[in-house]
């Protein structure tokens, strides 16, 4: 019989691993300072486009900042929201504004105005405006068969925003409308 012997020994080296460790890290290392090196940043722009043949959006005293000012109270709208607080030249108040269920339940802010333009240019330069500033359009027509439209954006604080102008009568070359802008808690 034979004698017994020890089993055979065998060494592995960790050196074929961490060679292939090593190299990931290297080359992770280089192409991070390519990308440190070589990363420019990219201009944002808040430049809208001129929208040739619409309305001119109303400046100064008259300007949607003015004369929807009352529908920005205590921070709601949040100010990524207020791009849609936007009036055509030629558009006035004919009355006050209503912040509805004030202080219970969601933002709800209505603002009756008249313009000098018809209907059609009047939802016109909004479909045009609001769209150019990263507003939704999710509904023409209101359900009183009266023109309007609603559009939609999320705001900062979480909540979306609609935004509607809904045209209530049109008569001698003047329409009266109301602008409305309304928090939601979700999208439509």
């Amino acid at each position: 019989m034979s004698s017994p012997k020890p089993p055979l020994t065998t060494t592995t080296s960790i050196w074929p691993a961490a060679t292939v460790l090593l190299t990931a890290i290297g080359m992770l290392s280089i192409f991070m300072i390519l990308n440190a090196v070589t990363d420019t940043p990219v201009a944002s722009t808040t430049t809208l486009p001129i929208i040739v043949g619409g309305l001119p959006v109303a400046t100064g005293p008259s300007s949607g900042a003015h004369v929807l000012a009352n529908c920005h109270q205590y921070g709601t709208p949040p100010d990524d929201i207020l791009n849609g607080f936007i009036l055509p030249t030629g558009t006035q108040p004919r009355g006050p504004f209503r912040i509805v269920n004030a202080g219970a339940g969601e933002f709800d802010c209505r603002v009756p105005l008249t313009s000098t333009t018809s209907s059609a240019k009047l939802l016109g330069f909004y479909a045009s405006q609001l769209g150019a500033r990263g507003w939704t359009e999710f509904s023409s027509g209101a359900t009183n068969g009266k023109p309007q439209l609603l559009f939609q954006k999320p705001g900062s604080d979480t909540f979306y925003y609609v935004l509607g102008v809904t045209v209530n009568e049109e008569r001698g070359g003047r329409t009266q409308w109301t602008f409305r802008i309304y928090q939601n808690s979700n999208t439509i």
